[in-house]
C-alpha cells in the first residue's frame, strides 16, 4: 500500500523501516498544513490527524485506507469517508486510561478543596477545610460510553460511586454502569447526578447539548467534567451557571475556543479547574498507539 504518514504519529520516524519491510511504501510529512510530498492520486492510505483541515479529502482520488491518530472523527469529512467505501479507524484505546484519570483526578481535586490548600501551603497557612466531600455514594453520570467514558465509569465504581451511563447506543454493562439510559433521556438523570463526565463525541446532535436548560436541570452544588469537546458545552451558559453557584466546579480541558483567551471568564473561577486539551496525555500513550497502527498494517 502506498502509505503517507504524517507528524501527527509522533514516533513515526522510528518504525519507518520496519513499515517498509512489511511492504508498504511509505511518504511522511512532517507538518500537516505543508504540501504533499507526494502526489495525491498516489496515496492510498493515510496515518493522521487533521490532514484533511488543510487538504481536501477529494483529491485523494485513490484513499481506501485512514488510520487517524485521535479518537475524535470531527476533523474528517465522514461523509465523503462513507459514500466512498474508505475504511477509517480511529485511536479507539489509545486516550483512555489517562484521560480517565485526569476526570478522576480533577473530581477529587474539588471534593477535597485542595485549590485551598495549594494556595494556603504557598502561604505557610496551617488552615484546616471542613467543608470536604467524599466520593463515596455519590451518583456519577458518563455521557458518552465508549472507550474513555467506561474507562471513566470503571475507576468511579472502584471508589464505591453509583454510576449511570447515557449514550445512543444503550446496552447492559453491569460491571461498570448499574444503568444506562438513551441520550434523548439525558435530562431523566442529570437532575440525580452529582458529577456529570463528558466523553461523548462531536456531532451535530451533541454540539451545545448541555446548554442552559441542561445545566438549569443539574442537580445543584453538582460537578461537570468536559473531557470530549469543546462545543458539547454552550460556554455562556455555563459561565452563567457558575456565576450563579449553580455548580459546585467544573473540570474544564476542552473549550469552543482553543486556545482560551485571557479575558475568558472561566479563568476567574476558583472552584474550575482550566486545562490545556492535556487529559489525554499519559506516558503509555506510545505504546498503544503504535500497537494499534501495526495492526491496521498487517
Amino acid at each position: 500500500m502506498n502509505l503517507l504518514i504524517t507528524g501527527a504519529w509522533q514516533e513515526a520516524k522510528k518504525h519507518i523501516e520496519k513499515i517498509e519491510q512489511m511492504g508498504h511504501a511509505v511518504s511522511f510529512l512532517q507538518f500537516e498544513k505543508n504540501e504533499l510530498p507526494c502526489d495525491y492520486d498516489w496515496v492510498e492510505g493515510i496515518i493522521c490527524n487533521g490532514l484533511f483541515l488543510h487538504h481536501p479529502i477529494e483529491k485523494f482520488t485513490n484513499l481506501r485506507y485512514i488510520q487517524l491518530t485521535s479518537a475524535g472523527f470531527d476533523r474528517v469529512p465522514m461523509e465523503y469517508v462513507k459514500e466512498h467505501n474508505i475504511e477509517i479507524y480511529n485511536a479507539r484505546g489509545v486516550y483512555s486510561i489517562p484521560m480517565a484519570e485526569f476526570a478522576f483526578a480533577g473530581v477529587l481535586q474539588i471534593y477535597k478543596h485542595m485549590n485551598v490548600f495549594a494556595d494556603n501551603q504557598k502561604k505557610c497557612l496551617w488552615n484546616k477545610e471542613r467543608n470536604l466531600s467524599e466520593l463515596f455514594g455519590k451518583t456519577v453520570c458518563i455521557v458518552g460510553c465508549g472507550s474513555v467514558g467506561t474507562e471513566c465509569a470503571k475507576r468511579f465504581k472502584a471508589f464505591g460511586c453509583r454510576v449511570v451511563g447515557v449514550d445512543i447506543l444503550v446496552r447492559q454493562d453491569d460491571n461498570n454502569y448499574d444503568y444506562m439510559v438513551h441520550l434523548d433521556d439525558i435530562e431523566d438523570v442529570l437532575s440525580n447526578s452529582d458529577v456529570v463526565v463528558l466523553t461523548l463525541p462531536l456531532t451535530e446532535q451533541t454540539f451545545h447539548i448541555i446548554d442552559k436548560d441542561k445545566l438549569d436541570k443539574m442537580k445543584n452544588n453538582s460537578v461537570l467534567v468536559n473531557i470530549a469537546r469543546g462545543a458539547v458545552v454552550d460556554t455562556n451558559a455555563l459561565v452563567e451557571a457558575l456565576e450563579n453557584n449553580k455548580l459546585s466546579g467544573a473540570v474544564l480541558d476542552v473549550f469552543e475556543e482553543e486556545p482560551l483567551s485571557e479575558e475568558n471568564a472561566l479563568w476567574t473561577f476558583d472552584n474550575v479547574i482550566v486545562t490545556p486539551h492535556n487529559s489525554f496525555v499519559g506516558d503509555n500513550n506510545s505504546k498503544r498507539l503504535q500497537s494499534l497502527i501495526f495492526n491496521f498494517l498487517s
